[in-house]
């Protein structure tokens, strides 16, 4: 895939990876790149070109894929985390949330894309995933279900826009130095680097951007997932929510 030249569209680009990836594209030449956001008097960049696109509403979607005819990158970085468990969340208002953002959302900016990236030879569709599409961490347990969902939409994708030429890049990644971690005191990767990881992956084809150590490790362990990634997951669990003795 040629970056330079290129016209690109970034859904939540005001801010954190979205800003990251923006800045990224446009300094590996990107003619244009659209900032797909709620609010464009948010996007501070010049360079950038402020669409407003709220990922769950099916007509600004509609109407952006109209007006942005001329992209050939779709990035589907827009995303949320609820912090919720399955059972031990209050509601599942949360996990509502992030289905409709992380899942639908991105679901529906590949459908109303896909036509758009044909027309225009083919493109690229670059998702942000995470390492949560594998594993599951139980505070953050809905979170982790629409990555998994993302994944599989993700694969999915792929197969079917794969004769029409178009790059299907899945990117996965642990903690990024943004606001959705800020409250989490690990490692962060640079949300920059992520950026420039899937620049690098658009220029050489690359269907897979695995960010980091902890992301490898955890999909080299896929096949024993029971045995190794989840007993300290318990662990942390149970410490956290011990449970009385039955009477």
């Amino acid at each position: 895939m040629r970056v330079e030249g290129s016209v690109a569209l970034v859904t939540g680009a005001n801010r954190g990876l979205g800003s990251s990836f923006a800045t990224a594209l446009l300094d590996a030449g990107a003619r244009t790149v659209y900032a797909g956001v709620r609010d464009p008097s948010s996007v501070s960049d010049p360079r950038l070109v402020p669409i407003w696109l709220d990922v769950t509403d099916p007509a600004q979607v509609a109407a952006a894929a109209e007006s942005c005819a001329d992209v050939d990158i779709l990035v589907n970085n827009a995303g949320v985390m609820r912090a919720s468990p399955f059972i031990a969340a209050s509601s599942i208002d949360g996990a509502r949330d992030e289905m409709e953002v992380n899942y639908f959302g991105m679901l529906t900016l590949c459908r109303a894309f896909a036509p758009v990236l044909d027309r225009n030879g083919g493109g690229a569709i670059v998702n942000m995933l995470s390492a949560a599409s594998w594993v599951t961490p139980t505070a953050t347990g809905s979170y982790a279900g629409s990555k998994a969902a993302a994944w599989a939409l993700t694969n999915g994708v792929r197969v079917e826009l794969r004769s029409q030429g178009t790059l299907v890049v899945a990117v996965h990644a642990g903690f990024i130095d943004t606001d959705m971690a800020a409250r989490v005191h690990v490692a962060k990767l640079d949300p920059g680097v992520v950026a420039r990881m899937v620049v690098d992956a658009l220029r050489s084809d690359t269907e897979e951007v695995l960010a980091d150590d902890e992301t490898r490790a955890i999909k080299a362990a896929l096949p024993h997932a029971l045995e190794t990634l989840y007993p300290p997951i318990q662990a942390r669990w149970d410490e956290r929510h011990p449970r009385p003795p039955r009477p």
